[in-house]
């Protein structure tokens, strides 16, 4: 049985200038706590940060999906494509899975967005508009 995540999660198209990508942006847990995955650093355009908060010392495990798709993004922001397409792919072999909330109220599956992540990395397409 899939787990839900809980927060909300939304798929998001980078700016044109920043490379066409997606971002899963977390938002606040029921206990007012955020995951740390980098939200909002990824939100701020900061994707040095990201990357240096995804890849250091956390609490999640390096294998999260949420994770690992927040570092591709971060990556392919900074035009580190197949640094992006490594956690994505990550991601979707990941044997964490759960279903994601998008910013929208569906749900999607993990492996579906990192897939799909990789996917529109290698397109140069958008996946979705950032709807918070």
């Amino acid at each position: 049985m899939k787990k839900i995540l809980p927060p909300l999660i939304a798929l998001a198209f980078a700016t044109p200038a920043a490379a066409q990508s997606i971002i899963v942006v977390t938002g606040p847990q029921a206990d007012s706590a955020a995951l740390p995955v980098a939200y909002a650093e990824l939100r701020a355009g900061e994707n040095e940060a990201a990357i240096a908060k995804l890849t250091g010392a956390t609490t999640l495990d390096a294998r999260d999906p949420s994770r690992l798709i927040n570092l591709g993004t971060a990556y392919a922001r900074l035009g580190r494509t197949s640094e992006a397409a490594a956690a994505y792919d990550a991601a979707l072999a990941s044997p964490i899975r759960y279903d994601l909330e998008l910013a929208n109220g569906d749900y999607v599956d993990s492996r579906w967005a990192a897939r799909t992540a990789r996917a529109n990395l290698a397109a140069g397409r958008p996946l979705l508009a950032l709807a918070r």
